[in-house]
């Protein structure tokens, strides 16, 4: 089990999480839009992945199996985004994101290290691209969106930091201890990022 601080933060999480779920599930109710239910996959994901962090520990992390289903995260999301707010090019990202987590989930769990080493960083990070540049250019989105970007920016830093981790390097000064001490604060304050500029789409 995961240590107190971090259970206390991934419990704060989750609770984000969970009613982010809920927000876009009763939205999806009344509009049957898609991005509602690209941003509930990639909140139900994380909602689930701070649970088994709570229950196994961060250890888990090393697992192929939990790096690619993480991947869901910023692949939901970003992809809400685009489907949502930038039509032209929607379509070309859809293809994108799903090469790439085909990519991340053939590398990782079939331990192919080179592909890997590529498909991680890149994929994280245009989703990340996307995640923090996107509500800020978005016309049309409500005023405060932009902390949409806020929580983009900072589950790039830890998502690109891990990723680099996971092929056995590190990113700048992203040791592994030192992404080990500040993920769990990261992700509540990226999950409060969220929750504010979703929030303001009423």
């Amino acid at each position: 089990m995961a240590p107190i601080k971090d259970i206390i933060f991934l419990l704060l999480t989750g609770g984000l999480a969970a009613f982010l779920c809920w927000y876009f599930y009763q939205r999806y109710n009344l509009n049957k839009a898609l991005h509602n239910i690209y941003y509930l996959m990639g909140f139900a994901v994380l909602l689930v992945s701070g649970l088994l962090l709570i229950f196994l520990g961060l250890g888990i992390l090393s697992s192929p199996y939990v790096l690619t289903v993480a991947s869901l995260i910023p692949l939901g999301i970003s992809m809400g985004i685009a489907e949502e707010y930038y039509p032209a090019w929607k379509k070309y990202f859809k293809w994108f994101a799903l090469a790439g987590f085909l990519a991340i989930a053939a590398s990782s769990i079939g331990g192919m290290m080179t592909i890997k080493r590529i498909a991680v960083p890149l994929f994280h990070g245009v989703a990340g691209f996307v995640l923090f540049l996107g509500p800020f250019f978005a016309k049309g989105s409500p005023k405060g969106f932009f902390w949409v970007g806020i929580g983009g920016l900072l589950i790039s830093l830890g998502g690109v930091a891990l990723a680099f981790i996971s092929v056995g390097k590190q990113l700048l000064f992203f040791s592994p201890d030192f992404v080990m001490l500040i993920l769990t604060p990261l992700l509540f304050l990226m999950a409060g990022a969220f929750a504010l500029g979703f929030a303001k789409k009423g």
